[in-house]
């Protein structure tokens, strides 16, 4: 069922976490949270917490239940039945939990955040004054990534090096320029401007949901703000290698439109870093030829370091990033081959038909 926006708007903040199935996540996130209330009252504002309980299988939302048992202004809300068999679908799981948290929220500004982030003291107050100095309708926050496992080390900072790289926040804070970008991790809107670009039912039946509302608060002449916090929270994304595979195939096609040239300039990389390996034993190349080929893997291991030096992981992590660099490029392949050819992806537990 669709409703109206509540218009009875009596608090400063509303906090609206959608969960689906984060029991292991959920009770950090909200106690970094709910520390913050102390700092809200002293300033003399009030604010409330919503968790949307997208259909969750585990104890989600008992652990809900619980913090609102215990503490002032927290709600717990069932998201709305989903079909996803519908041919006209209007909404992914996420989408439909943030629609339906903003209609109940009673706040001025909304500030969307995942159960498996955690919080650092007084991030709420901080970011709500920055998005006043800014003068900004949205403001986002890039999370510190935690990381565990070979795998994710390695491979997370290649995908958040291009994403530096495509989306630089100078030009994405530049209201001149038309490129937009925003995190849904950490993602605070005026009211106003949410419902008035349509929210999260204007974007609902998208899976990279966080860029595309930015896209719209941009485009509407309302100023939009983003950068690297990781003085305001931090996040673990994925617990193991197949959580990680599927949310890179459900997302990189989108983050990176051209998935398949990236993939291709990566394949480059891997020959170039590989090439004294191959050439340099060879017996007729001269010292000078060899010298070249020394040159050439020099500038390439160069570049390819500054560029993973923009993803903001510690520098081990960056140090093996170029192990990750096959694993990536058949991510890059595979989000292509789902969203451009099948035409479909999966997320905890739900598949969702994606446009053609």
């Amino acid at each position: 069922m669709d409703h109206k926006p509540n218009s009875n708007v009596r608090l400063h903040l509303s906090v609206i976490i959608p969960a689906r199935n984060e029991e292991a996540n959920l009770p950090n996130c909200l106690k970094t949270l709910l520390l913050q209330s102390d700092e809200f009252f002293k300033l003399g504002r009030d604010w409330e917490l919503i968790v949307v309980d997208d259909a969750s299988t585990d104890r989600t939302r008992a652990i809900a239940e619980e913090a609102a048992a215990h503490s002032k202004g927290v709600r717990v809300l069932e998201a709305p039945a989903l079909d996803l068999s519908a041919v006209n679908r209007v909404f992914t799981g996420k989408t439909n939990a943030c629609w339906f948290g903003a209609q109940q929220s009673e706040g001025q500004w909304l500030l969307f955040t995942d159960a498996d982030t955690v919080h650092e003291a007084g991030d709420l107050t901080r970011a709500l004054a920055e998005a006043a100095k800014h003068r900004v309708a949205m403001l986002s926050y890039s999370p510190r990534q935690i990381v565990r496992g070979f795998w994710q080390r390695a491979l997370m900072p290649l995908v958040f090096s291009e994403l530096a790289t495509v989306y630089p926040p100078a030009q994405v804070n530049d209201a001149s320029n038309g490129l937009a970008a925003a995190n849904g991790q950490f993602l605070m809107v005026e009211r106003e401007a949410y419902f008035a670009v349509g929210g999260h039912k204007g974007v609902g039946r998208s899976v990279l949901e966080d860029v595309d509302l930015a896209d719209k608060v941009k485009r509407s002449g309302r100023g939009l703000w983003f950068r690297y916090a990781p003085d305001a929270l931090s996040t673990h994304m994925y617990f193991g290698f197949r959580d990680m595979m599927e949310g890179w195939t459900k997302n990189l096609v989108l983050l990176f439109p051209h998935a398949l040239v990236l993939a291709a300039w990566r394949v480059l990389d891997i020959g170039l870093l590989l090439l004294p390996i191959v050439l340099i034993p060879l017996h007729y190349l001269v010292f000078w030829q060899q010298l070249v080929i020394l040159g050439i893997w020099v500038r390439t291991l160069f570049r390819f370091y500054g560029r993973v030096a923009k993803s903001n992981f510690k520098a081990l992590d960056c140090a093996v990033s170029v192990f990750a660099l096959p694993l990536f490029i058949g991510l890059l392949v595979r989000s292509w081959m789902q969203h451009r050819l099948f035409h479909e992806v999966a997320w905890k537990g739900r598949e969702y038909r994606t446009e053609r």
